[in-house]
């Protein structure tokens, strides 16, 4: 594996990278030079100065992830490098703190007018009345977006106590409750907030979302915080408003164009502004760089993303519940496929027991990831697998149900062909991480998948499996294991043999000759 870091992060997260792979720093690199290198690398990791343009990700012929060193990735074509089957990840909750922190920071120094006080006390001034304040102590606070950092900005504006009025179409009236807060529109914040704080995203739907027309609904005397992204204000408006007076000081950390040196905001006397420092400490450049170097890592290793922005995404609190099953899927969706070959109408998986009380998204797609990579020459992943699915006409579908027999979790995947046949394939796992395969068809059987298996369909009758034990021998291949499932003595069954070596295709010939053997597969797992 090959990684190529473009921007400065922390050592400690070039430090786990170099655990498991080769790792390039190369910052300050020119368009051109970027394009020229990306065919060799795996993976890039950037932060906010490395700008990851559709030419790039069609040049990054290997590439498998890009990773962000922090939130915003509106630095990254997400939209080209999903076209490209290229996962984008960020590290949201490394620098939370350190944001809501500074957010604070800001909304206590535009109050007392902290920054132009000591800069009028270094020029040898003492001019008290100048720098009049504002307690924050039961004035209203409106927080526009309740993700984490939102979030946390209110447990502390709560204690220094604020009144809150918050705003997120996203966030649930329990999660809210949870938090204290009871939800209200933008309208409601505009006409009655003291502090209106931002930490949305920046969007199509929240560029400029706040203009003339909102600021007018404000109070008159309101002070404003951006501690989110650069444009979710419209600044020719906030210029307006702070010299009609309406706004009577807003205090910023990104802007529309950084670096922002000759920006016309940063010469009110009532504007606070700071350098885009919001992750700036010690302790989120290192969360951030060492979140990013792991997810990358363990992406390149085939396992699932933990915050993916162009893919379904595990939650962190149900993650350890889904995840083992993710190995299980790919296995059902490979197995399958070496079976029964691609041919697919529609695909209905069912999940049934506890694996139901989570999101399986993920799992869906991992089950695709297995079933696709094995009849197409393309990388399929995480980003393109439902991409892929949808454009070879695989209609989907996921079924949930809590009940289930005799399993804790039960996993059924139903694949109806054109010609309106239907084959099934059941899993589960015991132990957190041990998988089975416990039907194919009508056959309840118990399977432990290996590396390397044939799968039979025969008559249950006395010799066939014992012949085929003799050709295996013959040809110096181990038997491991066997399983077999059958509905009745003398009918139809199906048999899997673990064996230690791959099966050439004149020994399944020699196999498939056999009298009672009506189909034989030869199965190799990665």
């Amino acid at each position: 594996m090959k990684i190529l870091v473009s921007d400065s992060i922390s050592e400690l997260g070039i430090a786990k990278l170099q655990e498991k792979a080769q790792v390039d720093v190369k910052t300050n690199l020119t368009v051109e030079e970027l394009v020229t290198i990306i065919p060799e690398y795996d993976a890039l990791i950037v932060r906010s100065a490395t700008k990851v343009t559709r030419p790039i990700i069609a040049a990054g012929k290997s590439l498998k992830v890009i990773g962000r060193a922090g939130v915003g990735v509106d630095n990254i074509d997400v939209d080209a490098a999903t076209e490209h089957g290229i996962i984008v990840i960020n590290a949201p909750e490394g620098n939370t703190i350190s944001a809501a922190e500074h957010t604070i920071a800001m909304m206590t120094s535009l109050a007392r007018n902290i920054p132009a006080a000591s800069a009028s006390l270094k020029a040898g001034e003492w001019k008290r009345n100048n720098f009049l304040g504002v307690e924050l102590y039961k004035k209203t606070l409106g927080v526009i977006g309740i993700g984490r950092i939102g979030s946390e900005v209110i447990k502390r504006a709560k204690v220094m106590g604020m009144h809150i009025l918050a705003y997120d179409p996203y966030i649930s009236v329990e999660n809210a409750e949870k938090l204290g807060i009871t939800l209200t529109s933008l309208e409601e914040i505009y006409r009655k907030a003291d502090f209106i704080t931002i930490h949305t995203p920046k969007t199509k739907t929240t560029h400029h979302m706040i203009g003339a027309a909102e600021i007018a609904m404000m109070k008159d005397g309101v002070r404003i915080i951006n501690c989110a992204r650069g444009g979710l204000l419209e600044e020719t408006a906030l210029c307006e408003g702070l010299s009609s007076g309406k706004i009577a000081g807003a205090a910023l950390d990104v802007f529309e164009e950084e670096p922002a040196v000759c920006n016309p905001i940063c010469e009110f006397p009532n504007v606070i502004v700071t350098p885009h420092l919001g992750a700036s400490t010690a302790e989120a450049q290192v969360n951030v760089a060492v979140q990013v170097a792991e997810q990358v890592i363990s992406i390149l290793m085939g396992e699932p993303p933990v915050t993916p922005v162009n893919v379904p995404v595990i939650p962190p609190e149900t993650l350890a519940d889904v995840k083992p099953f993710v190995p299980l899927m790919e296995t059902l969706g490979s197995f399958f496929t070496q079976v029964y070959g691609g041919q697919a109408e529609a695909i209905d998986i069912y999940y049934n027991g506890n694996i139901a009380n989570f999101p399986v998204a993920p799992l869906t797609t991992s089950f695709l990831i297995g079933f696709l990579s094995t009849i197409l020459e393309d990388t399929v992943n995480y980003v393109n697998a439902p991409v892929i699915a949808k454009q070879r006409g695989i209609k989907v579908r996921e079924v949930m149900s809590t009940t289930v027999e005799n399993f804790t979790s039960l996993i059924t995947v139903a694949i109806r062909r054109s010609d309106g046949g239907i084959q099934t394939i059941a899993g589960t796992i015991f132990n957190n991480n041990d998988i089975r395969i416990v039907q194919i068809d009508q056959y309840r059987i118990e399977v432990i998948p290996s590396r390397y298996m044939l799968v039979t369909n025969h008559m249950d009758v006395p010799g066939v499996v014992g012949k085929c034990g003799v050709i295996l021998g013959e040809e110096n291949i181990n038997i491991a294991g066997m399983q077999v499932g059958r509905q009745s003595i003398g009918g139809e069954a199906v048999m899997v043999l673990q064996v230690d070596s791959p099966v050439a295709d004149k020994t399944l010939d020699k196999l498939l000759s056999l009298e009672g053997m009506f189909s034989i597969k030869f199965v190799q797992l990665t």
